[in-house]
């Protein structure tokens, strides 16, 4: 090997060093930025609000103030609704999560494997529909919601969200790859339509499922606008909805504020660090479908 040859192999050794280190020092500060905000959030629960406000701020505590917490669950009236409102959360999420994956299932399998006349047209037609922000169709959702009696309800909060044209994306991308030959197999050995999509599809797309429903349930967990339209009663708030009160009336207490975000936030997180290997291996349920 020559010289001019060992030279160019080094340089492009170099060069790929150079760039490996760029995109480590870039991941970095990209999870500085993303981790800060959620050690502020930590560290201020456990603060009183005079060293929250306190410049530089300290990240250590000198005594831990659990009476944030306290102060957080027992609301502005002291009636402890948040832990009524916590509930509501997780029984919303949960069934809507639950719908969402068995109706975009149901919808995505068969646009994936039925023929039939107009099936492109539907799903064209139905993600049409993600390019609708939600701004707009929300005064007539709440309209047709007041006139069916939803207001202050789980049903007002559920159905409007039981189904979304993403999940159904999302399932039929994933079940154009699932074998066509399983599917005929069943057939032929005389397993119905319903059976074969409860006990053979949707069986065997865990992670297109585990995918949908972590989302569907992370979306549904932070929805503010439709809960604070819907839910007037403080029975069926939900948590953005009582936060926003909350701090409303407790803009002196960054402490107990902060109390109210990390109890918020432990159920997503804990869901997170649960299933974070589908978080982690989901680029090939996005990709599934390409051909």
């Amino acid at each position: 090997m020559t010289s001019k040859a060992m030279n160019l192999g080094s340089s492009k050794l170099l060069v790929s060093n150079g760039i490996d280190v760029i995109i480590r020092i870039f991941l970095f500060l990209f999870a500085v930025i993303v981790l800060v905000p959620l050690a502020f959030m930590l560290t201020a629960s456990f603060m009183p609000s005079s060293e929250i406000t306190q410049m530089p701020y300290r990240w250590i505590p000198s005594q831990i103030a659990w009476r944030n917490f306290y102060r957080a669950l027992a609301g502005n009236d002291g009636n402890f609704i948040y832990i009524r409102n916590i509930l509501n959360s997780l029984f919303v999420s949960v069934t809507v999560a639950f719908t969402t994956v068995i109706l975009s299932s149901i919808t995505g399998y068969s646009l994936a494997k039925f023929h039939f006349k107009g099936k492109n047209i539907v799903f064209m037609g139905i993600m049409m529909t993600m390019m609708i922000p939600f701004e707009p169709i929300m005064v007539p959702m709440y309209m047709v919601a007041l006139k069916l009696g939803m207001q202050n309800s789980y049903q007002g909060l559920i159905i409007p969200f039981m189904m979304n044209a993403f999940g159904v994306f999302l399932m039929r991308q994933y079940l154009q790859t699932f074998p066509t030959d399983i599917i005929d197999a069943a057939r032929i050995d005389g397993c119905s339509e319903p059976k074969i999509f409860r006990s053979i599809v949707l069986v065997n797309s865990g992670p297109a499922v585990a995918s949908l429903a972590i989302l569907t349930f992370r979306q549904q967990w932070d929805n503010l606008m439709w809960p604070l339209m819907i839910a007037q009663d403080k029975k069926f708030k939900t948590i953005p909805t009582y936060i926003v009160s909350f701090a409303e009336e407790k803009l002196s207490d960054e402490g107990a504020m902060m109390a109210a975000a990390l109890i918020a936030s432990i159920p997503v997180i804990i869901m997170f660090l649960t299933l974070s290997k589908y978080f982690v291996g989901g680029s090939s349920v996005y990709s599934s479908g390409k051909e």
